[in-house]
Formats: C-alpha cells, structure tokens, sequence
C-alpha cells in the first residue's frame, strides 16, 4: 500500500530518504597490485617475444618462400649471422594436421654474414607448411 502520492514526489524517493554510502579506503593499494601484475605479465610476454627472434642465439632466419610436391617440400630461407661464425638451422614440414612428416637440419659455414638458401626436404605425408624450427650459432 502506498503512504504517498505519486503526483507529490518521486516515486523511489528523494536521495535525501536514503543514508549516505560508507566511505571504501584501500582502492590505491588494488590498483598497485593490479598495475604491478600487469607490468610483469607484459613483460615476461615480451621477453617470450624477444627470445622467439633468434637475437638471443646469434642467429636470425626468415622463411623466404616454401612449395610442396608429394613427398617432398622445398624452402627459401634468409640467414643472418657473424661473418666468422657457423650456424645451424632445423627446418620442419609440417601436414594440415600440424603433424610433422619431416625434419632436415641445416650447416650453414662461416662466410658471409647473410645468406639465402633453398632446401629440399624429403616428407612422410604430403606438407601443409614448412618452417624453421630454430637457428644456432655453433663452434
């Protein structure tokens, strides 16, 4: 049953019929925490993203170009690396499925500090994709 008239006032009320909220201390401290948390996860996501380039190895590759036969993939790679330095890269075929159906490592000698390569590898199954695993600097 309603003590008021509606046509008088609101029909919630006035803010003036409720008690004032009570005061919340301690949000800068959350938001420390929160900030803090999230400059770690950062930057543990940026070291993952740094250490995937190859700087920290010494050694930088880049797919050029790949095509695939049956039984068989060919690949065009890019190499960075010291001129006085060998290096070796592992280069992975891989189905529709992300399975591998085959592997090669490859020694690049000392020499030139770039080069591009183009490999064949043999393939248990007909390749999807063909990439670089890793690259090394060696001796």
């Amino acid at each position: 049953m309603a003590t008021r008239d509606v046509g008088n006032g609101p029909v919630l009320g006035t803010p003036d019929d409720y008690p004032d909220r009570p005061k919340r201390g301690g949000r800068l401290v959350v938001h420390v925490v929160i900030g803090v948390l999230v400059a770690i996860i950062a930057g543990g996501w940026g070291y993952v993203m740094w250490s995937m380039t190859g700087s920290t190895s010494g050694a930088v590759a880049q797919v050029v170009s790949f095509t695939v036969e049956p039984g068989q993939a060919e690949i065009v790679f890019t190499v960075a690396k010291p001129d006085d330095r060998a290096a070796v890269c592992q280069l992975r075929a891989l189905d529709s499925r992300h399975a591998e159906v085959g592997t090669k490592d490859v020694r690049i000698g000392p020499g030139a500090g770039s080069k591009q390569l183009k490999e064949r590898l043999d393939t248990s199954a007909e390749a999807a994709s063909v990439h670089i695993q890793y690259c090394h600097l060696i001796e």
